[in-house]
């Protein structure tokens, strides 16, 4: 009720009252013709200035929701996540064998390092919890024909010590001239997320008679970048 009342027009309820008196003043001859222009006049010019105010508050409320509309887009832009995320040396190992344990169905290794595989604790942190991580079904890599003897030589007779090796798929040979790096891998929520190298400084160092990775870059499932990493591996696989 009290809200009702103070909406109401109270100055246009006065004006009509005072122009309704001024009127029947008129009629009973209290009022000059004169006057009641006058009267009439001043209710017009109270009316005209009643809703310059308001159109003045309606243009300063929306000028306010307008701010308000782009302070918000501002924290959306603020709050969203963002399509990848750099992971230095001291999160590398934990980030690369978290991705493995939490991927599923088929795992793509495109243009790996097989190099950095070599010390047994790298690839038990690396390859072998995306072998024993029974949501995966199948694991593919895609190399340089460069990396045949490495793989080989390093690669295969450590893959005979796990029980499941036979979801590694035996690798796609091609050529490979791309300095680009990743691993791309559904995730256990249905997401499809990637983990991002380059070849060379600053991304690897060379550590005795190989490189390894130093920063990767986390792609998370709702960047453009997965599907390019996607295509990516499609074509080298033919």
């Amino acid at each position: 009720m009290n809200r009702r009342l103070l909406d109401f027009d109270w100055e246009a309820v006065a004006g009509a009252a005072a122009a309704v008196v001024a009127i029947v003043l008129h009629l009973v001859d209290v009022v000059e013709e004169d006057t009641l222009l006058v009267i009439i006049l001043f209710i017009l010019a109270v009316i005209l200035v009643r809703d310059l105010r308001k159109q003045g508050r309606e243009e300063r409320a929306h000028e306010a929701m307008e701010r308000a509309e782009v302070a918000m887009h501002a924290m959306q832009a603020a709050i969203a996540p963002p399509d990848a995320i750099l992971i230095g040396p001291r999160k590398l190992r934990s980030e690369s064998e978290r991705f493995a344990r939490r991927g599923r169905g088929e795992m793509l290794w495109y243009n790996v390092c097989l190099e950095m595989f070599r010390p047994q604790q790298l690839f038990d942190a690396m390859l072998r919890p995306a072998i024993d991580n029974p949501q995966v079904t199948r694991v593919q890599f895609v190399l340089d024909e460069g990396a045949r003897e490495v793989w080989e030589d390093v690669v295969t007779p450590k893959l005979q010590t796990c029980d499941g090796s036979a979801k590694v798929a035996e690798p796609r040979w091609t050529s490979l001239p791309e300095d680009v790096s990743f691993i791309v891998a559904e995730t256990e929520d249905g997401a499809t997320e990637a983990l991002l190298s380059f070849w060379g400084e600053p991304f690897m160092s060379r550590q005795a008679d190989r490189q390894v990775p130093r920063y990767i870059f986390h792609v998370q499932s709702g960047s453009e970048l997965i599907e390019r990493l996607i295509e990516l591996g499609r074509l080298a696989r033919g």
